[in-house]
Order: structure tokens, then C-alpha cells, then sequence
């Protein structure tokens, strides 16, 4: 079963998991979400699996510089999705994925147990 880390390579969330997954010597594919973009069918997948609201991240700057009328309409999962797709940085990161296990956001131990 493959490993796939989800992000964008700047970002320090992305970074620290990834000095994890090295410090425990695992190997996975990096997915790159500016470039490659995200699957409508793995996002809905993922929204299934943890929730649209875990998936988005309103932190961001990314978030913060959409218009008002964007975010208000974020309202579902399927709005959320729409957001997604159209604005890749808005989703959390990093993904995670290895078979049936996805882990959002930067979990040491949930990531250190991965093999």
C-alpha cells in the first residue's frame, strides 16, 4: 500500500510532516496541489471520510483573500467541494493517505506510525 502526502511543498505544516515521514525513514509520493491540482472524486472522498469542515482550512491566507460573497457561499459539502477545486490552497494540509487511513493536518504520532 502506497503513501501519498497531499500539499503544497512551501508550506510548513507540509514541511514538518514531511521531516516525519523521513525521520522514520518512510517513502511516499508527494502530490502537489498547485500543480496537479486534487481529483474531484479523492476531495469527496476525503470529505466522506473526515468532514468538509476538517478538510477546509479558513485560517489561511488564501481563505482570507477570497471576496465575502465566496466564503458566505461555502455553506455544505458540496459548495465546499466547489471552493476546493477552484482555490486548491484553501484545503488543509497536508493530506495524508495510505490505504483506508487519512490523516488531515500535522499529527506526529498518527504520521511517526505510518509504515
Amino acid at each position: 500500500m502506497s503513501l501519498t502526502v497531499y500539499g503544497i511543498p512551501n508550506c510548513d505544516s507540509v514541511k514538518k510532516a514531511r521531516a516525519i515521514l523521513a525521520a522514520n525513514s518512510v517513502t511516499y509520493a508527494f502530490h502537489d496541489y498547485k500543480k496537479q491540482g486534487v481529483p474531484e472524486n479523492l476531495l469527496r472522498a476525503w470529505v466522506a471520510a473526515v468532514g468538509w469542515e476538517v478538510l477546509l482550512n479558513r485560517k489561511g491566507t488564501t481563505w482570507r483573500g477570497l471576496d465575502d460573497s465566496t466564503k458566505a457561499s461555502v455553506v455544505d459539502a458540496d459548495s465546499a467541494v466547489r471552493a476546493m477545486l477552484e482555490n486548491p490552497s484553501i484545503i488543509k494540509r497536508p493530506v495524508i493517505t495510505k490505504g483506508p487511513v487519512l490523516i488531515v493536518g500535522v499529527d506526529a504520532d498518527a504520521i511517526g506510525r505510518l509504515r
